[in-house]
């Protein structure tokens, strides 16, 4: 394994449930893929690709993620800007939160840092679920403010970081995903 210094890995999870011409899911996932490690680092690991009901319940077709590992240069906002821009490379329109996009990439978290600050990651981090819905941070929360309720990204974490330790609430991403309720994780299926 390459040695990486911890603050410049980055965890990233991939999606999408739409298609972007002719090109499918899991293909615009692998294109994504190339994409990001020709413009913001290199790839570390990948997980395998799982289809994923939709979410929340009924937003669209079900989706395919993964989760990349992605050593960088690049400073959380700089990386961020790429991420976006890939997305938008590849058809991503933000006009619905939590709609049906052809590809979603977030910035999950960069080793143990904690942005902008302890006090507003955990105030997101503990969000209403009804608030999720109608509000969204207007800058860079990390660790991702949603990363341990969801399946989606828990799951295809586990397949390459599943030792890593969320700086604030003190969990692996294992105990993350032995947390998620048996029936979201059984209706996650490998490809």
């Amino acid at each position: 394994m390459v040695s990486v210094q911890k603050d410049r890995q980055a965890l990233i999870a991939l999606g999408g449930n739409l298609p972007a011409g002719t090109v499918g899911s899991a293909d615009l996932l692998r294109i994504a893929l190339a994409d990001l490690a020709g413009r913001a680092g290199r790839l570390q690991a990948v997980s395998r690709f799982f289809l994923t009901p939709a979410f929340p319940a009924g937003s669209g077709p079900d989706y395919v993620n993964a989760a990349a590992l992605l050593s960088t240069a690049l400073a959380p906002g700089a990386l961020l800007a790429v991420l976006h821009d890939v997305e938008a490379l590849h058809g991503r329109e933000r006009t619905t939160r939590w709609g049906a996009r052809t590809l979603d990439l977030d910035l999950l978290a960069m080793g143990d840092k904690v942005l902008p600050d302890a006090a507003t990651q955990d105030r997101w981090r503990a969000l209403d679920p009804a608030r999720q819905r109608e509000v969204a941070p207007d800058r860079l929360i990390l660790p991702h403010p949603r990363l341990q309720d969801r399946g989606f990204v828990l799951v295809p974490l586990m397949d390459i970081a599943p030792l890593w330790r969320h700086p604030r609430t003190g969990k692996t991403v294992a105990e993350m995903a032995a947390a998620l309720p048996e029936a979201d994780k059984a209706a996650i299926r490998p490809l």
